[in-house]
């Protein structure tokens, strides 16, 4: 099998912690596609394949190399059409986008704050020194200031999931009656917190805290570890 996704991964090469790449390994099981995940560092990413890339995830299926979780989901979707969809349909594939820009625009400032010195301790120093550097140009402080706000962004995060718990009081899943791309686009962004984090994020009593830990049931359970690869 030449199938790769390269994943960053803390210190330990072992535990992968980058939401996007979480789309795309549910994207591979919700597919049945095998493939090998290849841990990297910070440090690594222009050395993936050949080069050109900045960011993971990054997909090698045979001679196809690509990167961006849409991306890929869709590469997928259209190169594996004997395999479950991960789109059915233009309707899903608004959603999904509509997800993405939820995900990016109103979550992701959010979980930034609340793991940025959960993800900062799991890192090995050269990544540290790395990540540390970049975050703190972006946000114009340092990362312990950053983090005081961590509490707040808990507090305000309920508040923030309102219109997915607003969708799921009517239906099962964000994309209907399965699961499909558009939820796991918004369970990546979950599972980087949970991942690098070891205070729950959602209650389980909540109802996206039910829909979170159905996801982390699917495919095996491979969500409970982020050790794991297939």
């Amino acid at each position: 099998m030449d199938r790769k996704l390269y994943s960053l991964c803390g210190e330990d090469r072992k535990r992968h912690y980058s939401p996007h790449v979480w789309k795309v390994i549910m994207a591979l099981e919700h597919k049945n596609l095998k493939y090998n995940l290849v841990p990297v560092s910070f440090g690594d990413i222009t050395a993936i394949e050949d080069g050109r890339f900045t960011s993971v995830p990054v997909l090698r299926d045979g001679e196809t190399v690509l990167g961006e979780s849409y991306d890929i989901a869709r590469y997928l979707d259209e190169t594996y059409t004997d395999t479950p969809n991960l789109f059915d349909g233009k309707g899903a594939i608004a959603l999904t986008r509509f997800v993405e820009s939820y995900c990016k625009t109103v979550l992701h400032p959010s979980l930034a704050t609340i793991a940025v010195m959960d993800m900062h301790n799991l890192m090995s120093p050269d990544d540290q020194a790395y990540f540390r550097a970049a975050r703190e140009r972006r946000f114009g402080m340092p990362l312990e200031a950053m983090a005081e706000g961590a509490d707040g962004e808990r507090a305000a995060l309920p508040e923030k999931l309102a219109p997915v718990r607003d969708l799921l009081g009517t239906q099962d899943w964000l994309s209907g009656t399965t699961p499909a791309y558009a939820d796991y686009t918004l369970f990546g962004t979950l599972q980087w917190c949970n991942v690098c984090t070891s205070n729950p994020l959602l209650e389980r009593d909540d109802i996206v805290g039910s829909w979170f830990e159905r996801c982390l049931d699917l495919f095996g359970g491979i969500g409970r570890d982020p050790t794991r690869s297939s």
